[in-house]
């Protein structure tokens, strides 16, 4: 028979899709086999309709290779195809059997016309790696058989030929090896069988290949048995279409591990179904400890995404918002529009309806965990709060009502972790602030001079402790109406009527000593100003203005040479200790001793707040004069 030439667009459309629309040769594997299971379930169909007898017990694909012939051979018992069923799905590229057979019974029961493929495009990614293709298939309840033959763009023929049963069998002669591809590996029973695990393990019909099984032989150390075997090489049912009382956690626990090698349980998993406007079956998994590379550039989030059972996408990162990205897991759905080569998603109202109820699957869950296991959420926290923290930040705040009820932050009250709905709860009658301190540990900031005075007064602080905290405070603005006011910022005010009365009285009085004082450290304080932050300490190093002390020692580490922005410091100094006496005798009677004075005590608040001094070697030259004297 004479060959039949692909019309002109259908070849241009071979060519591009053989060299650029998959991004896998891989998945023409995942196309033959879905095309088999889509034949399978409309004969299925078929025998519901018109009462055949047929059952999906009797329904499957067989998976076979052959390394001398090289060839790959996938066959079903399917409906099979007749000779014009053949010109009109293979002769015409994008035109889609299944896609017609799904629009003629749109009023089926949607398991029963649950098939896959929808372009008609799928079929000839078997060109990829194939140099010619062949489909022997018959049609279910019709006499003759047809052979299809294509070695790609130059066309097809169709023939007559012999088959008994019905269904097709697709045989593939693969490609010659070179050195940029090397096509023998599809020649391998491991190869195929990851293939099928990895993209159709949860294909409804059972997809059986024969494989060789070696026993070592009794007696002679190093000889092994060799016999061939049929095997079923997928699961069928996916775990996560069944229901959540016929699962236990040792079973979640091991699909995880698994699926996602890993070798410690899920901290959490979550198993969820939902109907309506986005109709979706999801099950996440919250790893127990963060990956390696989880905070490096090189990490790609992302849910496998498959359609009715068939893995589709390995990591789709439009299904999960950056500050979930910790989550892994899958989405089998329908709803979402596939681009022709079925590997990417259409940006579409579907796809930002199922992200948004995920979303909020993963908030809930967390927010339950806060509250029914504060133990297994201070793990999660640990391991994750950090991106949740950069989420909120990223956002500029706009996902502060999101992901605010989220957060956790050390506290000084028994160093540990709490809400600040928690926080919220306990504060004193009449405080209209949440009290927080910034710095590199808890430890170093339980200790700085402005933390006394505060627990002295029964007021609680928050310890941020990452880099990141303190440009989030900045974001939330406020919670529950309560304003953030860094305990470190010289307008921070938690001080009594007459505290500020005694402030501003010992300031007048003293304006000239203070005046001094910043005369000698000029360029480097924005003010010098008598503290009423202190009870023990003789000073403390504060902060006018936007940028903190904090904020200053972050951006400064940050890469690049240019200007970085720097806190205007403020000293602050406690007129109640001792060193103040000093102070006030030296500007009475040398002022060059002063100067040092200030030096050094310029120098210890540095000190005390993690910031370098400018000349470590004459502030211990003046110390040490100090001690002689």
């Amino acid at each position: 028979m004479a060959k039949k030439q692909f019309k002109a667009e259908s070849k241009r459309l071979l060519e591009m899709m053989i060299n650029s629309i998959y991004t896998h040769k891989e998945i023409f594997l995942r196309e033959l086999i879905s095309n088999a299971s889509d034949a399978m379930d409309k004969l299925y169909f078929r025998s519901m309709q018109e009462n055949l007898g047929i059952t999906r017990e009797n329904l499957g694909i067989d998976l076979a290779f052959d390394k001398d012939k090289r060839t790959i051979t996938v066959t079903d018992n399917g409906i099979g195809m007749n000779k014009d069923e053949l010109e009109n799905n293979l002769g015409v590229i994008a035109q889609s059997g299944s896609f017609k057979f799904k629009q003629d019974n749109a009023e089926a029961d949607k398991e029963e016309v649950d098939v896959i493929g929808q372009f008609g495009v799928g079929f000839y990614s078997a060109f990829m790696v194939a140099k010619k293709v062949e489909v022997l298939t018959k049609k279910y309840g019709e006499d003759t058989a047809y052979l299809w033959t294509s070695e790609g763009v130059d066309g097809y023929t169709i023939t007559e030929a012999e088959k008994d049963t019905n269904g097709s069998v697709i045989t593939l002669y693969l490609k010659d090896k070179t050195e940029e591809e090397d096509y023998d590996e599809y020649l391998a029973e491991y190869k195929l069988r990851s293939l099928v695990k990895r993209y159709s393990d949860y294909i409804r019909y059972p997809i059986r290949m024969a494989v060789t099984k070696r026993t070592p032989k009794e007696g002679k150390e190093g000889e092994y048995d060799e016999t061939t075997e049929i095997e079923t090489l997928n699961s069928m049912v996916p775990i996560w279409k069944k229901s959540k009382q016929e699962l236990t956690d040792e079973q979640y626990n091991e699909y995880y591990k698994e699926k996602f090698l890993d070798y410690m349980d899920p901290l959490v998993h979550i198993h969820s179904k939902t109907e309506g406007t986005s109709t979706y079956n999801a099950l996440l998994f919250i790893p127990k400890k963060a990956p390696f590379d989880f905070y490096t550039k090189e990490y790609e989030k992302g849910l496998q995404r498959y359609s009715s059972g068939v893995m589709i996408m390995e990591k789709c990162g439009d299904l999960l918002p950056d500050y979930f990205s910790f989550v892994k897991g899958l989405v089998d759905s329908e709803d979402l529009s596939l681009n022709i080569s079925r590997e990417m998603l259409q940006h579409d109202r579907q796809l930002k309806l199922i992200e948004k109820s995920i979303e909020r699957t993963i908030k809930n869950e967390l927010k339950k965990l806060l509250n029914n296991d504060r133990e297994k959420y201070e793990e999660f926290w640990k391991n994750f709060g950090l991106q949740i923290k950069y989420g909120l930040y990223s956002s500029y705040g706009m996902q502060k009502e999101f992901l605010q009820d989220l957060l956790l932050f050390t506290s000084s009250a028994e160093k540990k972790y709490t809400t600040l709905e928690e926080y919220v709860s306990r504060m004193k009658e009449g405080q209209d602030a949440i009290y927080f301190a910034s710095g590199e540990s808890v430890a170093k900031l339980d200790t700085l001079p402005q933390t006394e005075m505060l627990k002295d007064k029964g007021y609680e602080i928050l310890y941020l402790t990452d880099n990141v905290d303190e440009f989030i405070v900045k974001m939330l603005v406020d919670y529950d109406g309560k304003e953030f006011k860094s305990i470190q910022s010289s307008d921070a005010d938690f001080e009594s009527e007459d505290e500020k009365k005694e402030k501003k009285e010992k300031t007048e009085q003293n304006k000239d000593l203070l005046g001094e004082i910043k005369k000698a450290l000029e360029g480097r304080v924005a003010d010098v100003r008598i503290s009423a932050k202190l009870r023990s300490h003789p000073v403390c190093l504060t902060s006018d203005g936007e940028v903190s002390l904090e904020m200053e020692k972050v951006l400064g580490a940050m890469p690049g040479n240019e200007m970085k922005p720097k806190a205007d410091r403020v000293l602050e100094i406690n007129a109640d200790h001792p060193i103040f006496s000093k102070l006030q005798f030296l500007y009475d009677n040398d002022k060059e001793k002063l100067a040092d004075y200030a030096d050094i005590l310029y120098d210890q608040a540095l000190l005390i707040e993690g910031l370098e001094i400018e000349d470590p070697v004459a502030y211990c030259n003046k110390v040490c004069a100090l001690m002689t004297d």
